[in-house]
């Protein structure tokens, strides 16, 4: 699938706030696509501030994931690119909570950004820490989602936001490598999962994982909320 920036009512919810560097969001507009897009570019004016993170969710599924993350103690995020939905866990979460953040910023699969598009750690990194004070402490893994969660030290997660490699097959990996970690009462959120939906939108991939679980749902686990492309499966308590 190719994850496009949202436009119109597709703006984050919870914790963003653009800087007094910030360009103005009319010149942005008007910027030529081979500059705005440009991931050199790009990577300098987020690191320096002057342009926000690219959001890749609509309003209702932030505010849906600010929501889940409000009173967590450990929250994981697998797929970051510019950190727009990492800010919206730093704005839920208190200062003795963890936010861990995973994001090889590759594209290997070919499944997951548009053509052209990549993360720098770098720029994403000093954005969430500019945008996010008073926050989280943050974790950050710069690794394959998987390879974390099998290295993972044994704590219990409250919420992982499945977000990285949408290819069908690290997507399904994600969730058997990841869901084990819930705490009862806990969530996996999987993005991009509605796809072909009359209310829904999406990836090929994500929709795949997330309708062959609605098909057999895993014993201790029901569907929660789902908004747009957002689908949530609750751990029971």
């Amino acid at each position: 699938m190719e994850r496009r920036a949202a436009t119109g009512s597709r703006m984050r919810a919870g914790g963003y706030a653009a800087t007094r560097m910030s360009l103005p969001a009319t010149i942005r507009s008007r910027t030529p696509a081979r500059v705005r897009d440009h991931p050199g570019a790009r990577a300098v004016a987020l690191a320096v501030g002057l342009i926000p993170p690219r959001p890749m969710h609509t309003r209702a599924e932030g505010e849906l994931l600010h929501q889940y993350a409000t009173g967590a103690h450990c929250v994981v995020e697998i797929g970051v690119y510019e950190g727009s939905s990492a800010v919206v866990f730093c704005d839920a979460l208190s200062p003795d909570a963890e936010l861990h953040l995973i994001d090889p910023f590759t594209d290997e699969s070919g499944w997951t950004m548009r053509a052209g598009w990549h993360g720098t750690p770098f720029a994403t990194k000093l954005a969430v820490r500019r945008l996010a004070r008073g926050g989280p402490r943050v974790r950050w893994h710069v690794a394959r989602s998987q390879d974390v969660g099998r290295a993972w030290n044994g704590r219990q997660v409250d919420l992982v936001f499945i977000d990285g490699d949408h290819s069908p097959t690290a997507c399904g990996e994600d969730w058997q490598v990841w869901h084990d970690h819930v705490r009862p009462g806990g969530a996996v959120a999987f993005h991009d999962a509605r796809h072909g939906r009359p209310d829904g939108e999406g990836g090929v991939g994500p929709t795949q994982v997330v309708n062959k679980l609605r098909a057999q749902i895993p014993a201790g686990w029901h569907i929660g909320d789902e908004v747009d492309s957002l689908v949530v499966f609750e751990r029971d308590a």
